[in-house]
């Protein structure tokens, strides 16, 4: 007879997809400590199951256009923060797809956010980020340099999608037909990846310009405005990556240049 430790180690290494199978020598085994194992593995398996379920309605949008070879979903991050950059992400995922866990970045803890991150850049057919500047941002508005981060990440895919699916927004200049879908980082899998890149590429960059900043809490506050960085700010004033057309209301003047 096995002993409970060793079943421990054969469950806790088996593959999820595999699990099942692996569970079923075990099931006739009385000893408490089995039982509460197999029961474990239950769980294992039922939440697995139910975030293929979940993820199957992720595609649901993806699934409208089945004569599309490629579909691109796009979103942002950094529209509301007082630093740094907006960042944009196209992300088109392979028809086959099979990453799990994708959803809207700000529901998915950092760790599994890189750990996303990673795997997305492994597995999509393309990947196109763009970027723009606070010095843009403050030239042409927010929204404008969203738009035009949106048209940088279209512009480097290595593919061209028939079709976009855009987290909120019809951005204009573009000739790809595309859907406009409210909340769509939460329900659309394409999107949920462009949003999960987008965010882990602007944090590593807020993270890197902690470096040279260090006053603000870049690598803590990303360039919201977290109490820190409001504090930093009437303290030490804005510095070079500041979007001034944003600090009015916070240093009592509307800040330029």
């Amino acid at each position: 007879m096995q002993a409970i430790s060793e079943i421990k180690a054969i469950l806790s290494s088996a593959d999820i997809k595999e699990l099942p199978q692996v569970l079923w020598q075990f099931r006739s085994d009385e000893r408490e400590g089995v039982k509460k194992l197999v029961l474990s593995s239950e769980k294992r398996i039922a939440a697995y199951e139910k975030e293929l379920a979940r993820m199957e309605e992720m595609f649901h949008y993806e699934r409208l256009y089945p004569e599309a070879t490629y579909i691109g979903g796009i979103d942002e991050v950094g529209r509301g923060p007082l630093a740094g950059p907006v960042v944009a992400c196209c992300v088109v995922l392979p028809k086959d797809c099979d990453i799990l866990y994708l959803n809207d970045s700000k529901q998915v803890p950092e760790k599994k956010r890189e750990e996303l991150y990673d795997e997305i850049m492994a597995k999509a057919v393309s990947v196109g980020i763009g970027m723009v500047s606070h010095e843009v941002i403050d030239d042409i508005n927010i929204l404008q340099a969203t738009y035009e981060a949106m048209r940088q990440a279209i512009g480097k895919l290595s593919v061209t999608p028939q079709h976009l699916l855009v987290d909120a927004v019809h951005i204009p200049g573009v000739t790809i037909p595309q859907r406009s879908i409210i909340k769509g980082d939460a329900k659309s899998a394409s999107i949920a990846a462009a949003s999960i890149v987008a965010k882990v590429t602007r944090d590593r960059m807020m993270t890197e310009l902690d470096k040279t900043y260090p006053q603000y809490g870049f690598a803590r506050n990303k360039g919201y405005g977290a109490p820190e960085h409001l504090a930093a700010l009437k303290q030490y004033g804005p510095c070079e990556i500041h979007r001034r057309s944003f600090l009015g209301g916070i240093l009592g003047e509307r800040e330029r240049g």
